[in-house]
């Protein structure tokens, strides 16, 4: 078990962990400091997600960025995976991200990314037993504090072997 993986076992008992565990994910991606986003709930199989609506999560007509809800769907499904792949052993490189916006958020936002074992195993880590890296495409789904759907998110992730990885040209 990973430190990620120790933290989030502790995280889903007590709120200080939780809030500990959110420190930690905003110093090691940084990039979604500015934006506050908070883990609030982490169930056997799910992770929420949450988006305040603040001024630097706005576009110019005061909803919530069409990006940051991007990277939230992005960052719920990463999350996930890492929870449940050694990153010693695999690595995860976004491939593509294809959003569907349904309505405009003008409120918090959330996403709850539901990946149960039997899926991940049968999706996830049998293929990865025959072959070098796979391509996974996984929904998130955002809604307003109102409920209100406010996009989908695709998000394909390239699951690859170390022991396949090349970081040179041939």
């Amino acid at each position: 078990m990973n430190r990620l993986q120790q933290q989030v076992a502790k995280a889903r008992r007590s709120s200080f962990q939780l809030w500990l565990l959110n420190m930690g994910l905003l110093r090691t991606v940084p990039f979604n400091k500015p934006h506050g986003l908070k883990v609030t709930q982490i169930g056997d199989d799910s992770i929420t997600i949450v988006a305040k609506n603040v001024r630097p999560n706005r576009n110019h007509i005061k909803g919530i960025h069409a990006c940051l809800l991007a990277t939230l769907c992005e960052y719920v499904s990463g999350l996930s995976l890492l929870l449940r792949l050694d990153p010693k052993a695999y690595r995860i490189i976004l491939k593509n991200i294809h959003m569907t916006y349904h309505y405009q958020a003008k409120k918090d936002v959330s996403v709850t990314f539901r990946l149960p074992d039997a899926d991940f195993t049968k999706e996830v880590l049998q293929p990865l037993e025959h072959m070098e890296a796979i391509f996974k495409e996984f929904p998130a789904e955002v809604y307003d504090a109102d409920g209100n759907h406010i996009c989908t998110g695709l998000i394909n992730w390239q699951i690859k072997s170390w022991k396949h990885v090349r970081t040179k040209a041939d």
